[in-house]
């Protein structure tokens, strides 16, 4: 079991964030906010798929107008992602959104980010702040010849994980002098190594609760591994109480991968089936990736966790089959099907999907 780092907690409507609360797994609408039938289709799909805090974009007061009427159909809380316009946030506010996404760098006045605290303050709604390595980089170009050569020099990363802390020792100053303590932070890179570098150092640094990001992660074919790179390390050290996945995808893409490394971690039970499958190789007598395909698409009508095991031959096939609750050993024109380690029957190669679905799923209603 991973010993996690015990932080404040704060409430996003009724998520908790921090403290001893579970890693709660968030997302962000790809939809314009003002098209709120398309946007609340979106939350729901993403809540559907695992995603217990959503976040949408309010630009403009267009945006911001909608709030109520897709605060009145979420089923999970919404936070309103502000970055250079005080007055949207003091509008989201108003409508009701259950947290705040604020950078007090990108707004000019200080007397304005002072209004949104004090309204967040009287509302109790929390504020997420951060860092990014492009914003770091942009507000000290002067200290440094060019961003290539920066990203040549050994101490790139220890320089920068510093300037990610100052920044935001310098926005926490703020939230101080207001005496306001419901504050998430982040520090994101699209750089694996240095995203995990800049979360330990504010993890040791700062007693607020922690949103674990990789930004820019890119399509999930390369962001997938960008992101379990940084994001699960950083989990396996006990770092982190909220998280996004990020993709130039569809979101749910983002909730569903984020849910796996939560439960491979232990982070969180599983409500589904979990299957593994052997690699194949030249020992396969079957097409194993195709089988393995349909298993996965076939396992989705079955709602119970149970782990499911697709092998290609009797190499692994006997051991991991005594680690599965129902196993598939297939082989030349045949497959055996085990439950729990033991040996139940041998089916027909065409008979095998339908096979291993009729065992599985009797398996989760001897469960029930």
């Amino acid at each position: 079991m991973i010993a996690r780092k015990t932080t404040r907690q704060v409430l996003v409507g009724d998520v908790p964030i921090g403290g001893n609360a579970p890693v709660s797994i968030q997302s962000m609408t790809s939809t314009r906010t003002s098209e709120v039938d398309a946007t609340v289709r979106q939350i729901h799909r993403l809540a559907e798929a695992g995603c217990q805090v959503v976040r949408v974009a309010v630009p403009t007061r267009q945006d911001t107008e909608v709030l109520p009427a897709i605060l009145n159909q979420s089923p999970v809380p919404i936070v309103a992602d502000v970055h250079f316009h005080y007055l949207r946030a003091l509008e989201a506010v108003e409508a009701g959104v259950h947290k705040i996404r604020l950078n007090p760098g990108n707004i000019k006045e200080r007397s304005q980010v002072d209004r949104v605290i004090a309204a967040c303050k009287e509302r109790g709604i929390p504020i997420r702040v951060g860092v990014n390595e492009g914003s770091v980089v942009e507000r000290h170009a002067g200290d440094v010849r060019s961003r290539q050569k920066r990203r040549l020099a050994s101490d790139f990363r220890s320089g920068m994980v510093a300037l990610m802390v100052q920044m935001l020792e310098e926005y926490m100053r703020i939230f101080e002098e207001n005496d306001f303590a419901d504050v998430v932070l982040a520090a994101k890179s699209s750089n694996a190594t240095l995203a995990i570098e800049a979360y330990r150092a504010i993890s040791e640094r700062f007693h607020q609760p922690l949103h674990l990001g990789v930004t820019h992660a890119g399509p999930p074919e390369t962001g997938r591994i960008r992101s379990v790179a940084a994001l699960g390390s950083l989990l396996a050290m006990g770092i982190g109480d909220t998280l996004r996945i990020s993709y130039a995808a569809d979101p749910v893409l983002e909730v569903e991968d984020a849910k796996e490394l939560l439960c491979c971690l232990g982070l969180r039970e599983r409500t589904g089936p979990e299957l593994i499958a052997c690699p194949t190789c030249g020992r396969a007598e079957i097409d194993l990736v195709k089988l393995t395909a349909d298993v996965r698409a076939k396992l989705a009508a079955i709602k119970s966790p149970v782990k499911v095991a697709v092998m290609g031959c009797v190499v692994n096939g006997p051991g991991e089959a005594e680690g599965a609750d129902v196993a598939l050993c297939a082989g030349k024109g045949k497959g055996i099907i085990y439950v729990k380690g033991e040996q139940t029957h041998t089916v027909p190669e065409a008979e095998m999907l339908e096979a291993l679905f009729e065992e599985t799923l009797a398996f989760t209603k001897r469960l029930e």
